[in-house]
């Protein structure tokens, strides 16, 4: 089961870095939302971010809702992986 673990934690994390991706193209003006890369980016953070930027509202124009993704995500990651272990 370690090698499940290993491939779950692995899908976390490369998630963490999409959304981390979105993050910073929010900052970039100029950005082309018709390219296939940044509409992927978009299409796979925004039924995760869409529910957290409700709770979270924006405050002074920044979004604080990836930060509440992450330890969400840190938190179910460590649960299933910590499970996984354990079987």
């Amino acid at each position: 089961m370690r090698w499940l673990a290993y491939f779950i934690n692995l899908g976390f994390s490369i998630y963490r870095w999409i959304i981390i991706a979105r993050f910073i193209m929010s900052w970039m003006p100029n950005i082309d939302y018709y390219h296939p890369a940044v509409r992927f980016i978009y299409t796979a953070t925004e039924p995760i971010l869409a529910p957290f930027r409700r709770i979270l509202p924006t405050i002074g124009g920044i979004d604080f809702s990836p930060i509440l993704v992450f330890l969400v995500i840190d938190f179910i990651r460590g649960a299933i992986v910590q499970a996984l272990y354990l079987l």
